[in-house]
This record gives C-alpha cells, sequence and structure tokens, in this order.
C-alpha cells in the first residue's frame, strides 16, 4: 500500500477564462468566469526504493494523469482565454533593464504573433505547446527557465517525480515515522530569505506518526509549493464509520510578514494572503494562495470581478485517522495567481492596471474506499470494538465460573451444620431418656417400673 496507493486521487483544475481582455488593456478592471472541474485520475507510483542504515528510505515517487471525461465539466479541447504568462513574466523581468532591450522584446513578441493575452485549449494551458518566445527567453536568459520547447502549467508533473525524498521508517523511534531527511539530499532548501522558512519540516504528506491528540499538527513538505506547511487540528468526527481528526490550514497560512512576522523569509510581500513563489518559479511573478482569494486580504477579491470567495469550497482540509497517522479523507484546494501590470517599453502590456490576476486553482483530493476502506475498518475499528466489548463478557463470565464453588462450598457447609446439629440432638435426647429411667427404678415400685418400660 505505501510503494503503490491504493486509494483513488483526483485533480480537479478550475480555469479563470478572462472574460474582457481587451478592456483589461485598455485600464479596466479584470472580469473572469470560473470554468471547470476538468479531473484527472492522478496515479501514484514509488521506485528507487533504498533502505538506508540510518533507519530511513529513499524514493521517488513518480505520478501520472488521465483525464476523466465523466467526471469534468468539459473538455481537453475547450478554449480558455487566459493572461500569456510568458509574455507578461518576460515584460516583469525586462522592467528594469534598458529601454533598447524592452524595444528589441517587444519587436520579438510582435514578430511571432505574442499578446498579454492567449485563447488556448485546456489540454495546451495544462501539458504544453509549442512557443517560439521560449527560445528568446533562453537565449537572453539562460539558466533562468528550466522547460524546454513547451510550455505548459502542469507540464512537469505528468510522468515525472517530485524529487528524491529520504524519510525516516519509524522503525528505532515511531514517532519519527516518515519524517523527512533529506529533500534532493538537501536537510533544507534555499528559496527563500530566511533559516526558518528554508527548513524542511514534517513528513513528505502521506503518512503522519501515530497515536494523535487534539494538540497535534500535520506538518509536510511540499515541493511544488517549494515550502513547508503546517495545518491544525480543527475537530473530531467519522469517516465510513472510522473515528477521525480533520486539520485545517491556519490564517496565517499565507499571511505576509506584517500580519504574520515569521512569514517575513518568504517576502517580497504584497497584500496578506498570497505567497509569492517567484524565487522558486524562475523568477516568474506567480502567487499562491487559497482559491478565490478566500482568507486574503478583501482588496485582492474586490480588484477582480468573478470571484466569490467561500469557506465551504474553497477551504483545504485533511481528515486523519489518529490511532494510526493514516488520511482516510483529505482535500487540498490551492490558487496559482499572476502580478500583471504595464511596464514602460513592452508595448503588448499597453495600460494594464498592477493587479494579482488569478490563473486557475486545483483541488487535489482522495478518499480512502472499496476493500482497502473495509479492510481498514475490520482491522482498526471492528475488531478493536469487538474486542472492547469482548472484555466485559469474559469478565462477567469468569466471575460466573467464580461464583460456581463459592455457592459449592457454602452448600457443603450447609449439610455439614445439619448433620453436625441432628447428632448433637440425638446424643442429647438418648442421655435424657437413659436419667429418666434411672429415676423411675430407683423411686418406683419394680412392676411399676417394669411397666413404665414397656411403655
Amino acid at each position: 500500500m505505501w510503494k503503490e496507493i491504493p486509494i483513488p486521487f483526483y485533480l480537479s483544475i478550475y480555469f479563470f477564462d478572462i472574460v474582457n481582455s481587451q478592456e483589461i488593456l485598455r485600464g479596466q478592471k479584470p472580469q473572469v468566469r470560473e470554468r471547470g472541474p476538468y479531473v484527472y485520475r492522478e496515479y501514484r507510483r514509488k521506485t528507487n526504493i533504498t533502505f538506508n542504515d540510518n533507519d530511513t528510505v529513499s524514493f521517488l515517487e513518480y505520478r501520472t494523469f488521465e483525464f476523466q471525461p465523466d467526471k469534468s465539466s468539459g473538455l481537453e479541447s475547450d478554449y480558455i482565454i487566459m493572461p500569456n504568462i510568458l509574455v507578461l513574466s518576460a515584460a516583469m523581468l525586462m522592467e528594469n533593464k534598458p529601454m533598447s532591450l524592452k524595444v528589441f522584446l517587444t519587436l520579438a513578441f510582435t514578430t511571432f504573433g505574442q499578446h498579454a493575452f492567449m485563447n488556448r485549449t485546456v489540454g495546451e494551458i495544462m501539458w504544453g505547446y509549442d512557443d517560439p518566445i521560449l527560445n528568446i527567453i533562453h537565449k537572453y536568459f539562460p539558466d533562468k527557465f528550466p522547460m524546454k520547447g513547451k510550455f505548459g502549467l502542469f507540464a512537469e508533473l505528468n510522468n515525472s517525480n517530485s524529487g528524491l525524498f529520504t524519510v525516516f521508517t519509524g522503525i528505532s523511534n515511531f514517532s519519527r515515522i516518515h519524517l523527512v531527511d533529506k529533500w534532493n539530499g538537501l536537510s533544507k532548501v534555499s528559496f527563500w530569505h530566511s533559516d526558518q522558512c528554508n527548513m524542511i519540516n514534517g513528513t513528505s504528506g502521506q503518512l503522519w506518526a501515530p497515536f494523535m491528540t487534539p494538540q497535534s499538527s500535520l506538518e509536510f513538505y511540499s515541493p511544488e509549493a517549494c515550502r513547508s506547511m503546517k495545518l491544525i487540528y480543527k475537530e473530531a468526527g467519522e469517516f465510513e464509520g472510522i473515528p477521525t481528526f480533520r486539520f485545517k490550514a491556519p490564517d496565517t497560512l499565507f499571511a505576509n510578514g506584517s500580519v504574520y512576522p515569521p512569514n517575513e523569509g518568504f517576502c517580497p510581500c504584497r497584500e496578506s494572503g498570497i505567497q509569492n513563489v517567484s524565487t522558486c518559479r524562475f523568477n516568474a511573478p506567480l502567487f499562491l494562495s487559497h482559491p478565490h482569494f478566500y482568507n486574503a486580504d478583501p482588496v485582492l477579491a474586490e480588484a477582480v470581478f468573478g470571484l466569490h470567495p467561500n469557506e465551504k469550497d474553497h477551504s483545504l482540509f485533511l481528515d486523519i485517522h489518529p490511532v494510526t497517522g493514516i488520511p482516510m479523507n483529505c482535500s487540498v484546494k490551492l490558487q496559482l495567481s499572476l502580478y500583471i501590470k504595464a511596464v514602460k517599453g513592452i508595448g503588448q502590456t499597453r495600460n494594464i492596471q498592477p493587479v494579482v490576476l488569478p490563473l486557475v486553482w486545483f483541488e487535489e483530493r482522495g478518499a480512502m474506499e472499496g476493500e482497502t476502506l473495509q479492510k481498514f475498518y475490520t482491522q482498526l475499528v471492528l475488531m478493536p470494538k469487538l474486542l472492547h466489548y469482548a472484555q466485559y463478557v469474559l469478565l462477567a463470565l469468569g466471575c460466573l465460573l467464580l461464583l460456581v464453588p463459592v455457592v459449592y462450598q457454602i452448600r457443603t457447609q450447609e449439610r455439614c451444620y445439619l448433620f453436625w446439629s441432628s447428632n448433637k440432638k440425638g446424643s442429647k435426647d438418648k442421655e435424657a431418656m437413659q436419667a429418666y429411667s434411672e429415676s423411675l427404678m430407683t423411686s418406683a415400685p419394680k412392676g411399676a417400673v417394669l411397666q413404665e418400660a414397656r411403655l
């Protein structure tokens, strides 16, 4: 089960389709329309499994995605209008460069027919499309952009791994089970500006230490977010009859440094509730947050028409079986946004007003089901429950068995007492009769005595 997780995972993608792209270029407020979900079945398998001498195990986990039309509200051939990430990111990178270079980039964009907004299919946006502008970026910004040939938001995830994890097995100390020792050979990353933010804490996000309490927290390292995250206890509940603890994201997860000082290392920051991930995403002005800017500064959602943040649809949670630390039901929801604005000298940006524009939000969910769930329920819920009641049955049976010899002993003693009492009473009667007889013989005539004796 650990090597090839039997729980079905689904990745649901929601795009923010731009309704008024031309108006945005003229400086008006963006308006978006949510499209989706486009659902993909996610398969995970661990390879290169190596057990080390220090109670750790190393592995690569590969993921593949398969589109699920029956669960989706559209097809991969649907067209979506969204910001051209390459053009707008390159414009931001050129903001402080010489004007001559900006003019050259503008001419290059024009030559290759590149605009601030693009109209592409879901499949192209997800898994990549050919774009000649990549060659320009590689030429003038070498080592700044890892993708070669095709660009897609999730192109790096399909048929690939998220890095070499080395985690503790928990053999010598079960409280350390699945804690990350190293990721890609590193005990900390270098994306951020403080040691605390660069620390690799918690597990790899699939298993936690057993015997949890409401004071426990869930901490894990996410390679996609380039950071460790911590969830806090919310409430106790049940999933398909199995007791669970629900953990949620704290309000401070994406708070900026002024609201939550420990997050200062993730800055430069903008409004609270969004995290700048440009340092680990080829310096593109990308931001991570909850969907629709839920739990963020209200000005972010107010700056874009069509956003409706709410806890029910846009909060994340994990339901964990507290005795084993195994996830029963999980729903992780995150949003990727792009900061855009007009850059002087880059004609494609025209009069765009500064705004954090949402691109896409996604939900990664999984729940234990079928034979795995039944096996888990039988062994870890039903059997302990039966054993719990069996102990009282056995206790009652033991008491009953103890009463049998006690009752038997009491009955035996009663018989002995009756027998002893009857024997004692009989001997006294004989003595009385003998004394009476002797008295008659001494005081009465012989004939009378004989007559009495006969009687």
